[in-house]
């Protein structure tokens, strides 16, 4: 298949030096892709987006200076012919629908196969959307499975969607690893969901959690686990 006659001019941007010599040494084996800037704040990567007027970013949202979505929506916003791909460890809910909000293309997570990133690459310079599958059978899920909210809802605003239908299910019963199938999610994101949520109920364990959410009202029923400690 002959790729373009003019390479895709791709602009890094992650705070991470190792992750950012990875892709330049992935990228130098493909002709049709050459990086033009790096960067690792989201303030750099706007600067560096505005001076070299690429064709894809690489994004990450976990940056500092301004970080990864304000820049993702102040470059689409000035160039709207770049495409934003999101390359993170994020892979909740939230992060995703903001990217896209922001602007981005696409959303894949950092451990995806390097062939699969390299096509991932093109295939958004080529204008395409492009989603990592865990992240696109969620996305699929959330459309054909809207959430429906109810007065519970309420009970806990400080909250985020997602942290909201863990603490769901866990009042359901549902064990961590039932939790992550149920909401196609790992078992670390469950993990971490779990801590914030601790926090922002100032409760002490699983159990306190799950009886203020069984308070509330918040329960998603019969669930497909046991609650594990």
């Amino acid at each position: 298949m002959n790729g373009p006659t003019v390479p895709l001019r791709v602009l890094v941007a992650d705070d991470h030096t190792l992750f950012r010599k990875g892709v330049r040494a992935l990228l130098a084996t493909l002709p049709e892709v050459e990086i033009v800037a790096e960067a690792a704040t989201g303030d750099e990567a706007v600067a560096a987006a505005a001076r070299t007027c690429p064709d894809v970013v690489l994004m990450d949202l976990g940056m500092p200076g301004g970080g990864g979505l304000a820049a993702i929506r102040t470059i689409t916003g000035a160039q709207p012919a770049v495409n934003v791909l999101v390359v993170t460890m994020f892979e909740d809910d939230d992060s995703v629908f903001a990217a896209m909000r922001a602007g981005a293309r696409g959303y894949v997570l950092k451990d995806m196969d390097a062939d699969d990133f390299a096509r991932a690459i093109i295939s958004i310079g080529r204008g395409e959307a492009l989603f990592s599958r865990g992240i696109a059978a969620r996305m699929i899920s959330f459309f054909a499975n809207p959430p429906v909210l109810s007065a519970a809802d309420d009970a806990f605003p400080g909250l985020t969607d997602s942290e909201r239908n863990v603490l769901r299910l866990m009042a359901g019963g549902a064990n961590n690893a039932a939790i992550a199938k149920e909401l196609f999610l790992s078992p670390k994101t469950v993990r971490n969901y779990i801590t914030s949520i601790f926090r922002k109920l100032q409760v002490a364990d699983r159990a306190q959690a799950i009886v203020r959410a069984r308070e509330a009202g918040l329960s998603g029923g019969d669930a497909p686990g046991r609650h594990s400690p």
